[in-house]
This record gives structure tokens, sequence and C-alpha cells, in this order.
């Protein structure tokens, strides 16, 4: 692929633009999706023009973005070479993401080779999409104990639940257990019908959801029959020892301190312990302070432990969820 070859015409001076060219025009066509969406959402979001003259791209702008929206370019095009497609939500990751990096030295895991990370599953390969998320997924390989705190949406779930996937599969974790307390959110939901699984089930939906995205329909149901993988309330972790899993509480806001600290002192040899929550939706009783909170105010002068943020600009749902957080925080601090 020749790239960065400068156009020095009179209709654009040179500094101003730089002229690419890609070899394989097919792989080109799908760099610039459908009707050139990828390209018109590179030029709206880096504030750069793209004008594709047959095999290349002329991008038309400032130095530092113009520079940018390259590295785009070239990262997406690489990543085509590969054998990968690329969907708006690559192009999204990419214009979040500042430059790759040198990989962490001395690093076990295969998907910090080349700076990008990459989280291996059965059913899909998963990627950071923002440099908080990035540095996350690094952080819940690299410590026994991580936090992710943060609004709804911004993968601190998701990303927790993939990155236990990738470690049972590769044979590092013996099993996985995905715990959150069972509080309902701001609404009395009354008795539900049916056994005790029944019963705590819909709190536990968020999880299941997460693991369809991982693993096979028919591996998933036999890693749950054989308790591989736990999906349990925060209430059953009491007088556990977990040695060699992956554990997650999810929705940690939820916890009051007591179960905040029931759950911390579970963690067993061989064991790595995740924790995700957002400070904004506690659900808990007036007046009873959330665990999350204060693990956050206990916890963070302890080196092995992380504490890893997110705000509105992670969020990788709809972009309107974004601008609703926004709009949220914005009001809270007026």
């Amino acid at each position: 692929m020749a790239l960065g070859a400068l156009d020095t015409s009179p209709e654009h001076p040179a500094g101003h633009e730089i002229l690419l060219e890609f070899p394989d025009n097919r792989l080109l066509i799908d760099l610039c999706g459908e009707f050139d969406r990828n390209l018109t959402d590179i030029e709206q979001a880096l504030k750069v023009q793209i004008v594709r003259r047959g095999n290349q791209l002329l991008v038309i702008g400032e130095d530092a973005v113009r520079q940018r929206a390259v590295t785009v370019l070239q990262t997406l095009y690489q990543r085509l070479e590969g054998g990968r497609i690329v969907e708006s939500a690559d192009v999204d990751r990419e214009l979040r993401m500042k430059p790759p990096q040198d990989p962490p030295s001395g690093g076990q895991f295969e998907m910090f080779k080349g700076g990008h990370v990459e989280i291996k599953t059965r059913k899909k390969l998963v990627e950071p999409r923002t440099d908080a998320q990035k540095a996350y997924v690094q952080s819940l390989f690299a410590h026994e104990l991580a936090f992710g705190i943060g609004p709804a949406g911004t993968g601190k779930t998701y990303l927790a639940v993939a990155v236990g996937v990738s470690m049972f599969i590769t044979g590092h974790v013996d099993k996985i257990i995905l715990s959150r307390p069972a509080v309902e959110a701001g609404e009395k939901l009354g008795y539900l019908p049916g056994d005790m699984k029944d019963k705590v089930d819909p709190y536990m939906q968020p999880l299941y959801d997460a693991l369809n995205d991982f693993l096979p329909g028919k591996q998933l149901a036999k890693l749950l029959e054989e308790k591989r993988i736990e999906i349990a309330p925060l209430a059953f972790m009491r007088g556990r020892t977990l040695s060699n899993a992956y554990v997650v509480l999810d929705e940690a806001q939820n916890a009051t301190t007591m179960q905040m600290k029931m759950f911390l002192t579970r963690l067993g040899e061989g064991s790595r312990m995740v924790i995700t929550g957002d400070r904004t939706q506690i659900d808990l009783p007036r007046n009873v302070p959330s665990g999350l909170q204060d693990a956050e105010r206990l916890l963070t002068s302890i080196p092995k432990v992380s504490f890893n943020y997110f705000t509105s600009r992670d969020v990788v749902r709809h972009p309107l969820v974004a601008a609703i957080i926004e709009a949220y925080e914005a009001d809270d601090k007026a």
C-alpha cells in the first residue's frame, strides 16, 4: 500500500493535503463504505475533506486533523488487508482512539501485539472503541482486582465479560462467576412467580445477554449446567472462597457497604475480580450508603487495585445516549 504521497498541484497547495494510494480497489470500496458513508463520517468528525480519485484518496485540511484522518484511513485499510471487515462502529472506534502506542512490555496476552487491543471469544473478536475502554481492558488483564466506573453504555460490563470469556477459553481461569445485586430500578415489581432461578433471572438478564454474544448457545448451556459459568445474585456469594475464577460484580453501586466488603473478601488464589458500576444510578433506599462509593474511597491507595473511569465520551450505544448523559451531567452541575 503506497501511503503518504504528497500532491503539490497548484489547485491544492503543498502542506494542506495528502494523497493516499491504495493498490486494491476492492478493499478501497469497503474502506469508503456504502455511498462513501465511512468517508463522510471521518470528514464530519475531523473537519477535513476527502476526495476520491480512482484508487486514491485526497485528504485536505489543517495539519493536525489531516494527519489524524490519514492515520484513521491507514488503520482501517490495514484492518481490511488482514481479512476483517470495516463497519461504522470500527470507524467510530478509530476516530475516538488515539494513534496506537507500543504494546506493554512483557505482556503475556496476544491481544496486545501491534498496539491494538483485541479480545478473542468463541463467537467474535471484541475491540475497545475508546482510549478509556482500551486502558480498562488492559487493566483487567494486568490486575487481580479492577473497578470500572462510569455511565451506562460505556461497555463496562460487556468488556469485563468478554475478557472473562477470553481468559476462560485460554485456560487462565477455571470458571466464570457473574453477579449483581437483585435491586429493583426505582419501581416495585411485586412477587415474581416460579422457583428461585425464575425469580432472580430477570435481574441477571444483562449478564446472560453478554455471554450469548461471546459463546455458542449449546456450549453456554453446557457450561451453565456444569457450573463452570455461574450467574447468581450478590447475596449468594456469602461464605464462598472463589479460587481460579474470573468474577464480575455488575451494578455494584447497588451493593451496600457490608455486601461489598463480603464480596471483595471472596477473592481466592488464581482469581480475578472486576467490579463495575455507575454512581449516578444508585437504587438503594434513602440513607443507605453505596458500597461502590465506600470501596472507591478506601481502596484507591492500594497499588494492586486499578480504578478505570468512563464519561459520556465513551458511550458506544446510540449517539443520543451520550447526549442524554451529558444533559443530565450538566443539570447536576448547575
